[in-house]
C-alpha cells in the first residue's frame, strides 16, 4: 500500500502521493496508516538541522493518531463508510508528511533546505491543516475506541488546529548570513569566514565530508534543472555550488586523507584514444565535422568560422588577433581523428548536441557569485601550494583535483591563479605515494585545458612527469602520468618534443607490457598521440611496439583496449617502413580474426584500416594471403551495411584491391605489382 520511493525517482519538495483506491479494504487500509505513522515516528529531532520546530509538532501529532490507529486494530473494530473515507485523507496527507521528512533529513541538503525554509514552512503548515480538517469530520463516536484514545484524537486535532507553522528565527538569521556572503561575492569581495562558519555551525556541517556531501547534492541539483529543461534556478544553486566548494577548500583545513585514497585511485582516468573535447568548435561547441584552419592557427568548424566572417567580423574568436587572411586550410589529420573518435564511442558528429551543452554549462560559470568564489578559491590553493605545510599542500592539490574534474572554468581559474608550477615542484618533492598520486592527478585534470598543456610544458614540468612514468611510486601515479602525456601530445610541437625524450617512449612501452589494463589503455593511447608526429614512427617501432599490441589481440578480452592498440596499429601501418615491421607478424591471420569476431565496430573498422595499409604497402604478397581468407569478403560487406562513413570507405577499398587481385589471377596476368 505504502508506495516507496528512491531518492532518485523524485525531485525535491516534490510529493507525489496517491489516494488509496475506492476498493481497498478497511483492513488493508489501517495497516499502511499504521506503517506509515511508524515510519514518521521513527524520525528523530536529531537528525534535522533546520525546520526542527515543525517537525517536531508534526511528528508528534501523527504519534498521537498512531496510537489510535493501533487500538482500533487490535480491537478488529468494523469501519463505516465514512470512517474510511477520513483514513484516506489521512493516508493521503501522510504520505506528502514522510516525504517532506525524507527531504529536510536527506543526506548533502542542509543548506538547500535552509534556502527553501519558507517553502518547506508553507508545505507543514498545508499538511498540518489536511490532517486537522480529516480529524475534524472523523465520525470518533461511530468508532468504539476507549475514552482515553477518544482524547487523544480530540488532542491531536486541537494541536493540528492550532499549531503555529512559521520559520525558526534561528533559520531565518542563518538564511540572511548566506544571501549576505553571496552579495559579497557577488561584488568581488571577499567576506570574513566567520558568517559562513556560523551557518556551518547552525547546519551541523562539521567536517570536510559533510561539506562534499553538499557539494555533490547542488550538482545533482544543477543537473535535474538542465534534464528537465527548467534552468530558472540553475544561476542561484551555481552561488551556492561555489559557496560550497570556497568553504570545502578554505574553512576545513582538516580532511580524513586516508579514507579518500579509495577515491583517489578509483578517479584514475582508462583513456580512449581521442578526447572529446579537444574536437569541439570553439564557436558552435559541437564536434567539427570539417575542421579548418586560420591565419592564426586556431581550428574551427568551417561552417562557423564562415558565418563568423561572413558577418564582417576579421578577429580570431578565440585569441581576439586580428586575422591576417581569410583563407580557411582543411584540417585533414584532425579531422582523421574526429571520424576516428566517432566511431570508437558510436556516435557521428552531427549528433553530439547533448553532450556540447553539457560541455558549454562548465565553460561559463554558472553566476557572477559563482565566478568570484572559484577566483578567490583558486588563489587561496595557489597561495596554500607555495606556503602550506607538506600536508596543506596535498590537500589543495586534492581540492584541484576535484574542482578541475569536469569542469572547464573551474581549470582556467586554477591555472590563472598559478597553481601548476607549485603542483609540478609538489609532484618532484613527494616522497609519498598517495600525495604523489594526488598532485599527478591534479595536473592531469589541468592538462586537459590548451593554457594548462602550455604552461606543463613552459614550467618544466615534463621532466617531473616523465620522472613519474618511469619510476612514480605507484601504478597509478604512472598511469596518470602517461595520461598526461596523451594529453599534451594533442599539442603539434610537442608531440615532438616527447618523442625526442630517449627514454619515453620505452617507458610506455614497459606500462603497456606491465601495467593493468587502465595502465595498458592509457600506454596505447599515449604512444597514438606521439604517432600524429611522423618523426615518432621509428621510435615506436624499434622500442618494441608491434609485438606487445599483437599480445593483447591474444590475450585480451577488453573489447576498447583492442580498438586502441588497433589504432595504434593503423598508424603504424601507414608507413612502409610500419608496414614491414607488422607483416613480420601473424597479423595478416589474427586481424582477420578480430575483424570477423569482434563484437567493437571500433575495432572492426580499425582492422580494415591495418589491412588495407598493409596491402598498399605491402604489395602483392600481402594482398594473395588476405585474398586466400575466403571469410574476409564477407566481413568486409558486413561492415558496409553497419559501419561508419569512415570504417565503409575503407572495407569499399580493400575490397577493390582483393577484387583487382582476383582478376589479374584469373586472366594469368602478373602485373599486379607493378601497379601498386
Amino acid at each position: 500500500m505504502i508506495r516507496n520511493f528512491d531518492q532518485t525517482d523524485r525531485r525535491m519538495l516534490k510529493f507525489p502521493a496517491v489516494h488509496p483506491c475506492e476498493a481497498i479494504s478497511p483492513e488493508t487500509l489501517l495497516n499502511s496508516l499504521i506503517n506509515l505513522s511508524q515510519n514518521i515516528c521513527n524520525y528523530q529531532p536529531k537528525l534535522f538541522s533546520t525546520q526542527r520546530k515543525n517537525a517536531r509538532q508534526t511528528i508528534r501529532q501523527i504519534g498521537l493518531l498512531l496510537l489510535f490507529f493501533e487500538d482500533t486494530r487490535d480491537l478488529r473494530l468494523a469501519l463505516t463508510d465514512s470512517v474510511v473515507l477520513c483514513f484516506s485523507e489521512l493516508h493521503h496527507a501522510f504520505q506528502k508528511v514522510q516525504f517532506l521528512l525524507e527531504d529536510c533529513t536527506r543526506e548533502g541538503a542542509k543548506l538547500w533546505i535552509l534556502i527553501k525554509c519558507q517553502v518547506v514552512s508553507t508545505q507543514f503548515r498545508a499538511l498540518i491543516r489536511a490532517i486537522a480538517t480529516a480529524l475534524d469530520v472523523l465520525p470518533l463516536g461511530l468508532i468504539d475506541v476507549g475514552v482515553e484514545v477518544k482524547e487523544l484524537v480530540e488532542l491531536a486535532g486541537k494541536q493540528a488546529r492550532n499549531a503555529k507553522v512559521e520559520v525558526d528565527p534561528e533559520d531565518e538569521r542563518a538564511l540572511q548570513q548566506v544571501f549576505s556572503v553571496l552579495d559579497h561575492f557577488e561584488k568581488g569581495i571577499e567576506p570574513d569566514s566567520s558568517f559562513m562558519k556560523r551557518v556551518l555551525d547552525h547546519l551541523e556541517i562539521r567536517n570536510w565530508n559533510d561539506c562534499n556531501k553538499e557539494i555533490k547534492f547542488l550538482e545533482e541539483q544543477i543537473d535535474f534543472q538542465y534534464s528537465d529543461c527548467n534552468e530558472r534556478e540553475a544561476p542561484f544553486l551555481s552561488s551556492l555550488l561555489g559557496l560550497m566548494n570556497y568553504c570545502r577548500g578554505v574553512i576545513f583545513e582538516t580532511w580524513n586523507h586516508r579514507s579518500n585514497k579509495s577515491d583517489a585511485r578509483h578517479s584514475i582516468e582508462a583513456l580512449s584514444c581521442i578526447n572529446a573535447e579537444d574536437f569541439r568548435c570553439p564557436i558552435s561547441l559541437e564536434l567539427m565535422t570539417d575542421p579548418v584552419t586560420v591565419s592564426t592557427g586556431q581550428t574551427y568548424d568551417r561552417s562557423s568560422i564562415q558565418r563568423w566572417l561572413k558577418a564582417g567580423n576579421m578577429t580570431c574568436p578565440k585569441t581576439g588577433e586580428r586575422m591576417t587572411s581569410t583563407e580557411l586550410v582543411p584540417n585533414t589529420t584532425l579531422r582523421k581523428l574526429i571520424q576516428q573518435f566517432c566511431t570508437d564511442v558510436g556516435v557521428c558528429a552531427s549528433s553530439s548536441g547533448g553532450q556540447s551543452r553539457d560541455i558549454a554549462r562548465t565553460i561559463s560559470p554558472g553566476s557572477p557569485a559563482a565566478a568570484e568564489e572559484m577566483k578567490f578559491l583558486s588563489r587561496f590553493l595557489a597561495r596554500r601550494l607555495v606556503f602550506g605545510s607538506s600536508e596543506q599542500k596535498t590537500k589543495a592539490a586534492y581540492e584541484i583535483r576535484f574542482l578541475a574534474k569536469s569542469n572547464i572554468f573551474n581549470r582556467s581559474c586554477l591555472i590563472e591563479a598559478g597553481t601548476i608550477l607549485p603542483l609540478i615542484n609538489l609532484l618532484s618533492s613527494s616522497s609519498e605515494h598517495h600525495a604523489q598520486e594526488i598532485a599527478i592527478s591534479a595536473l592531469l585534470k589541468l592538462s586537459k585545458h590548451t593554457s594548462g598543456k602550455k604552461e606543463i610544458v613552459e614550467s618544466g614540468g615534463l621532466k617531473p612527469i616523465l620522472a613519474v612514468l618511469q619510476r612514480g611510486l605507484s601504478l597509478e601515479a604512472k598511469q596518470m602520468a602517461a595520461a598526461i602525456i596523451f594529453y599534451l601530445a594533442s599539442v603539434k610541437p610537442y608531440r615532438k618534443l616527447i618523442g625526442e625524450t630517449p627514454e619515453v617512449v620505452p617507458t610506455l612501452v614497459e606500462l603497456i607490457k606491465d601495467g593493468t589494463t587502465c595502465g595498458k589503455k592509457n600506454g596505447v593511447v599515449a604512444i597514438f598521440g606521439l604517432l600524429l608526429h611522423s618523426g615518432n614512427h621509428q621510435r615506436v617501432i624499434s622500442s618494441g611496439t608491434i609485438p606487445l599490441l599483437m599480445d593483447i589481440f591474444s590475450s585480451s578480452d577488453n573489447d576498447e583496449l583492442i580498438a586502441d592498440s588497433l589504432a595504434v596499429l593503423a598508424a603504424i601501418a601507414e608507413s612502409v617502413d610500419g608496414t614491414l615491421a607488422i607483416l613480420q607478424t601473424s597479423a595478416l591471420s589474427t586481424i582477420p580474426r578480430i575483424l570477423r569476431s569482434s563484437a567493437s565496430r571500433a575495432a572492426r573498422e580499425y582492422s580494415v584500416t591495418v589491412l588495407l595499409s598493409l596491402c598498399k604497402n605491402g604489395g602483392a604478397e600481402a594482398i594473395s594471403i588476405l585474398a586466400k581468407d575466403h571469410s574476409l569478403m564477407s566481413s568486409l560487406y558486413l561492415l558496409l551495411t553497419d559501419g561508419s562513413s569512415y570504417g565503409s570507405s575503407k572495407a569499399r577499398a580493400l575490397m577493390k584491391l582483393l577484387h583487382k587481385f582476383h582478376e589479374t589471377s584469373s586472366s594469368g596476368r602478373d602485373c599486379f605489382s607493378s601497379s601498386m
